[in-house]
Formats: C-alpha cells, structure tokens, sequence
C-alpha cells in the first residue's frame, strides 16, 4: 500500500471515529434533554426544616382555601378567627378563598401543584392529602412543628392559647397520619346519621330501638310501600314513599363492611372491596331498591326534603346536615305548604351487631403547603394552629353537627352549657342538630376511619358507585344476579383504574402499576440511543473491514 492510499485510510478511518463519537455525543445530549424536559417540575421542593427562630421584622401573606356552603355564619367565624389572627401578628395578612364543595379544592390544588401555586393553608381531606403527596416535598409534615417547644402545640412563643397535642381527641389526630407521619390536624368532625320519622314508624305498628338494626330498617322500609286502593301510599296518604334514603352511599357501603368485618382495603393500598361480603349487601340491596323501598340521593334527591314532606321514614346523612332535618329544622329547602309534622329521632347508622356498633368519623382537616420560603411555612403554621382554639372551635361546631377536635374545647363550660339547652329554641339549639352532635361524642370509641393511600380517594368512589349502579339497574328492570355482578365489579374496577394502584386488586399479588411517562419517555430514548450506537459500531467495524 502506498503512502498516500495509507494516509487516506487512516484519515477515513479517523472521520468514522470523529463521526461515531459525534452521533454519540449527540445521543447523549438526546437523551439528558428528553430527561430533564420529561422530569421537569417534577422534583418538589426541598424538605421543609422548622426555622430556629421567626423572623417577626417581616411581613407574610397566608392564602387560605376553604369550604362553605352558603353558610353565613361559618363564613363570619371564618372572617372573624382571621381578623382575631392578624391583630395577634400585624405581620400576617391572611387571605381567604370559599369554596362550595372539598372536591372543587381538590381539583384547584391538584392543578396548581404543577405550577407551584399552592394554598398555604388549606381545609382538605386526608384521601386528597394523599394524592398532593405524590409530589415531592408538596404538603408539610407536621410532626417536628407540632413537636416544637416554641411554635408547636402548646407552644411557649405562641400568641394565642392553643391546644397541646394531648388535647387533641387521640382518634381525631391518628385520621391525620398518613404513612409514619402526620400530614394535617383535626377540623371538625362528624358521622353518619340515622334521622327517624318516628310517628310513622309507630303508625306501622313498631317501637323504634335505641339502636337501629339492618333487619329493622329493611322491614319498616318495605311495610311503609303499602298502597291504598287509589295508589297513594298508606301511611301518608300521599302518591309519593321512599321509605329509606341514603345521601352518601360511599360511607354506606364501607360501613357496611366493616360491620361485617369485611374486606375493603388495607393500609398500603390493598384493594379488597370485590369480595362476596360486597355480593351479599348489593343483592340485599337491590331486592329492597326493587319494591321502591330504598333509594339514593344521587337518584332521587336530598333525603331531607323526602323526610321533611313525609316522603321518607329514614334519611341517611352527616350529622353536619342535620340542621336541614325535622319539621322544626332551621334551614329547610322545600316549600312551608309541603311540611308535615312529626316526631324526629335521631339515632346511630344501622348495625349488623348491635353489641359491636361501628360508625364512620369523618370531617374537614387542616394541611399546610411547603413552600421555598421557611418562614412563610412557619406563619401558614401558626394560623393553622389558630383554627384550633376555643374561639373557633366552639362557634363553627355549634353551626350544625359538627364536634369540636380538641377536649379543651368539648370540656368548656361554654360548650357543655349549649350541649344542655338541647330543644330551648329551634335555631342555636335546635334539638336535632344537638342529639346528632352527641350521637358521635358518646361514641367516638365506636367510630373508625379508612385507610388512607394514593387512591383512596378513588376507592370511597367506587364503593359509592357499586350501590348506585345497582339500584338504577333495578329500577330499570334488570335481574341483578352473580353474573350482573362479575361485570359491575370489572366495570367500576376500570371506571376508576383500581388495577392500576400501587396495591393488590383482590388480594392477589402486588401489581406495580404503569410506569409514569417521564420513565416511560426516558427508557424509550435509551432504547433508541442504544440502537443508534450499535448501528454507529457496526458501521465502523464494516469501515475497517473495506480498508
């Protein structure tokens, strides 16, 4: 070979390798790029640390998202707990926004996480807490600021007196624990109620029970569809009788089983609601749905407008709503010429095991959103801590059928003054709104909660959902059989993509779920990076191979 042929060959040979390292280097770049723009946002913030001490020479603005239904005496407590805060720290400007209903929070807060425009304080529920949490850093957790000796509950910089942790109601506070952390503090609580046409029920002939049974409640629910010859029903004379109405049908079903020691799910996000306990109470249910004995709200309508028109005999709803119950009722929506008069009881959920009662605990808890900024984080803290005083907790709980959080509040003269003047007037102390409140402080041992994980949200839903199908199929006059049921379960478990949470569906084995895109985006680009190299090494080696 001549040295000018030679000295060609080895300046080819270089330019493959230049041109193999270019593409590589190129590869390279793909890759990084796609990454950094698939993962963009997508890291949080950094974990938040309590501050050592709080800058007081500054000024903070703390937004604060929270639900009220048209409500204007929560909102006036609402606007005086805030102006209360900002005279004990001129430095805070805390600004409110209402919301109608925790789901149009959820879905605001979920939209402004991608953006970092958060709330700083924000009355949510746990469920939706765990979704914000598959952000990085996102929601605050609270055990080191509750800790605090300064700041913390109780704390000796506070400004205001709040309550210690020991003063928190011990089964309020383990609702707000997701993981190994706490994530919120306690609102307000609340619980189902039983809300009981106990005239009618006497004129069919029972004696109503200081605590309800299932049996009970399907045997008085189907004698009440007795008709007249005419076709109005017997025992209110009117063309219109649904016995038995239940508003939220997701804490129906998951009472239900667990009443029954059923499965729904585990802590770790274990799907087990699709179990023949379940088969069991929806068959149950469609049989009583199909004689008209029972019905939901979502079909029908509010419960207590079928109970205030003596239209229903048992309305099924929070003991938050139960200043719309009873022909005394201080908020009532149906027209006064619709009223009828009647005797209201209220009483407990019915239970399958009358010596084991279990009811749901539910209520409004209070999050706090990180941001880059410390020490805004520690005054978002301070207000939140605020919402827990005396001063607010009594007034907001004395509005319907709530319960106050702490024992600090529940033990005041004040608020054991207003739990003993039960029926003095049919306003502050309607009658109904006070029994309701003391069904679930007399119970608070016998209440429970469900377990809280990225997808539980989804799963109270699709508990909801399975009573609801059911009861409009029958209404429709399908036969709901094993059959109806294996394509209900499989429809509601893709409705609501159960089969792709983190946990088992069933109790099988654990299914990881799909991938997110950002992984799915960056193994799709190595995957062509890879065959690009390759394609790059097989070109030179024939390159070599020809020389």
């Amino acid at each position: 070979m001549n040295t000018k042929k030679l000295n060609w060959t080895r300046s080819a040979t270089a330019c493959h390798r230049n041109r193999s390292v270019g593409l590589f280097l190129l590869v390279l770049a793909l890759v990084c790029t796609v990454v950094l723009t698939a993962c963009h946002g997508s890291q949080g913030m950094a974990a938040f640390e309590v501050p050592e001490e709080w800058d007081t020479s500054r000024t903070y603005e703390v937004t604060f998202w929270a639900k009220n239904d048209t409500n204007k005496t929560q909102t006036a407590i609402y606007e005086k707990a805030i102006a209360d805060f900002e005279k004990l720290y001129p430095n805070v400007n805390v600004k409110m926004k209402l919301y109608t209903d925790y789901g149009k929070i959820y879905n605001d807060v979920i939209t402004n996480i991608s953006t970092n425009t958060t709330p700083n304080v924000c009355i949510t529920y746990p469920d939706h807490i765990a979704t914000y949490l598959t952000g990085t850093n996102v929601v605050v957790p609270l055990d080191n600021l509750m800790a605090d000796e300064r700041y913390g509950l109780g704390g000796s910089e506070l400004a205001f007196d709040g309550p210690t942790q020991d003063e928190i109601v011990p089964q309020f506070l383990s609702e707000c624990v997701l993981g190994d952390a706490h994530y919120a503090l306690p609102y307000m609580r609340s619980t189902e109620i039983c809300y009981v046409n106990k005239t009618f029920v006497e004129k069919l002939g029972y004696e109503l029970p200081e605590v309800l049974t299932w049996d009970f409640i399907w045997e008085v629910s189907e004698a009440a569809t007795a008709k007249n010859a005419d076709g109005t029903y017997v025992v209110n004379g009117q063309k219109v009788m649904i016995p038995f109405i239940d508003k939220s049908t997701d804490n129906m079903m998951i009472q239900m089983l667990k009443q029954r020691d059923a499965g729904y799910s585990t802590s770790d996000g274990e799907i087990l609601i699709f179990n023949d306990d379940t088969r069991d109470i929806l068959k149950t249910i469609a049989a009583h749905a199909k004689t008209g004995a029972f019905s939901t709200f979502k079909i029908s309508g509010y419960p207590a407008n079928f109970l205030n028109a003596g239209q229903c005999i048992f309305a099924i709803d929070s003991s938050a709503g139960s200043t719309w119950m009873g022909s005394n009722a201080p908020l009532v929506d149906i027209a006064e010429d619709k009223l009828v008069e009647f005797e209201t009881a209220v009483r407990m959920v019915p239970q399958y095991n009358v010596d084991d009662p279990k009811m749901i605990s539910q209520g409004p808890s209070v999050c706090i959103f990180n941001k880059t900024d410390p020490q805004e984080v520690l005054a978002s803290w301070l207000f939140a801590q605020f919402l827990l005083t005396n001063d607010v907790q009594i007034p907001y709980a004395e509005t319907e059928g709530y319960v106050p959080v702490t024992s600090k509040a529940q033990q005041t003269s004040e608020y054991q003054d207003y739990l003993a003047r039960s029926g003095e007037d049919n306003a502050e102390h309607y009658a109904v709104k006070i029994e309701a409140t003391k069904v679930l402080l007399e119970n608070a041992e016998n209440t429970f909660v469900t377990a809280v994980f990225n997808g539980s949200a989804s799963l109270r839903d699709a508990a909801g959902q399975l009573i609801e199908n059911v009861t409009k199929s029958v209404r429709r006059k399908q036969v709901v059989d094993d059959a109806y049921l294996d394509k209900l379960f499989d429809d509601v478990m893709a409705l609501y993509h159960l089969d792709q949470l983190g946990g088992a569906v069933g109790g099988g084995a654990k299914e990881l779920g799909p991938l997110p895109r950002a992984s799915k985006i960056l193994l799709g680009t190595l995957v062509v990076a890879w065959i690009g190299i390759a394609a790059v090494a097989i070109h030179d080696e024939k390159q070599k191979r020809q020389s």
